[in-house]
């Protein structure tokens, strides 16, 4: 393996959502990350977060499987783990039997701690309990999920990696490892420091579709074009709003009323109604290298195939999967790309047998 993160071995017990993209990530950037699973299986090209990790097969309730889980996360400088409290120390793999180097990143929605922190969850409920869901949508209607973005990924995964990067560099410094709880009620909330500010001054209602960022303003919002497709308008600052006003045929005069909330319905109207007047690739052409920050709204495959995504190769598809390359990119590993996912339990000989153990230890399902 080669990149940033080579001289990193993390061991992380499979689950889903935002632990398994937290592995890949590192996996990404050279990280040898190996897999814990509870049962074999061929490999599957689309299960896109395993890329670049091996994987190992234990059953970690008989003695000899939990033997071998122990020596190989004592060969581990991080563990990954995304159970519900409790799991992993009944297991008896908790952070207090393991060594005092470790960093023993967890990740949960709620939490290791709190009256919620032992109850189910998903995405829409950990951003439902954070505000940042309430503010998303249409005025009058239910709030819109962002797919599973927001929390999962934004909250969870990233603030994941971003405390196992912390304490790894900590690490450096005390020779200590410890616990990380990432939780996506805690990262959410720091994602939104722009908006608490707002709401602190004055600046944001808490009245959905009210407010600069969340479609109520015309300069900031997706309109329908005629051909049914959509285009994404996103002047903000005034010197882009002119630029917009200019490639729409629209008087400058219309500048002065930019942030009076009382003209955003109007305008939004006149938006509309002019949007549907052409195709999306016709207002694209339009707006083309201009500053007006506008652009289209591309489907999952037309993104991969827009002359900027294609030219960055931002992303890709081995095995006919659609992907996205490796993020972000490093003036000194210029050549990273995403290894293949293996078959589940591909490595598990061969990871036993350099941990001194025999092939067949702990080998089988839970």
């Amino acid at each position: 393996m080669t990149g940033p993160l080579s001289s990193l071995r993390v061991i992380e017990f499979s689950g889903l959502g935002p632990a398994p993209l937290a592995g890949q990530l590192l996996a990404d950037l050279g990280a040898e990350v190996i897999a814990v699973d509870r049962k074999a299986a061929p490999a599957d090209p689309t299960d896109i977060n395993r890329r670049g990790k091996k994987s190992v097969v234990l059953d970690l309730k008989s003695e000899a499987g939990h033997q071998a889980a122990q020596k190989l996360i004592e060969s581990g400088d991080v563990l990954i783990e995304g159970f519900r409290p409790g799991v992993m120390e009944r297991l008896r793999l908790g952070p207090q039997d393991c060594a005092d180097t470790l960093i023993y990143a967890r990740m949960t929605g709620w939490g290791q701690e709190g009256p919620w922190a032992h109850t189910a969850g998903h995405d829409i409920n950990y951003l439902a309990l954070t505000g940042a869901l309430h503010a998303m949508g249409e005025k009058g209607q239910p709030p819109i999920p962002p797919l599973n973005l927001v929390a999962d990924y934004g909250g969870g995964t990233m603030f994941l990696i971003f405390g196992i990067l912390a304490a790894v560099i900590e690490r450096g410094v005390s020779g200590k490892g410890q616990v990380v709880d990432g939780a996506m009620v805690d990262g959410v909330p720091a994602m939104m420091g722009l908006i608490h500010g707002m709401l602190a001054n004055g600046r944001w209602s808490e009245q959905r579709a009210s407010n600069w960022l969340d479609g109520a303003a015309p300069f900031y919002r997706c309109y329908t074009c005629s051909d049914g497709k959509f285009i994404s308008v996103g002047a903000l600052e005034p010197q882009f709003y002119a630029i917009l006003l200019e490639k729409m045929g629209l008087s400058e005069d219309l500048r002065a009323s930019q942030n009076d909330v009382a003209t955003w319905p109007a305008r939004t109207a006149q938006f509309a109604d002019m949007f549907m007047e052409k195709t999306r690739d016709e207002w694209a052409a339009i707006f083309e290298g201009s500053d007006a920050c506008v652009a289209p709204v591309l489907t999952f495959t037309e993104a991969a195939e827009h002359p900027h995504m294609a030219a960055r190769a931002a992303l890709i598809a081995p095995d006919g999967v659609l992907q996205s390359s490796v993020a972000p990119r490093f003036s000194r590993f210029t050549d990273l790309s995403p290894m293949a996912p293996r078959a589940v339990g591909a490595d598990t000989a061969a990871v036993l047998n350099s941990l001194g153990l025999a092939s067949e230890t702990g080998a089988g399902q839970i």
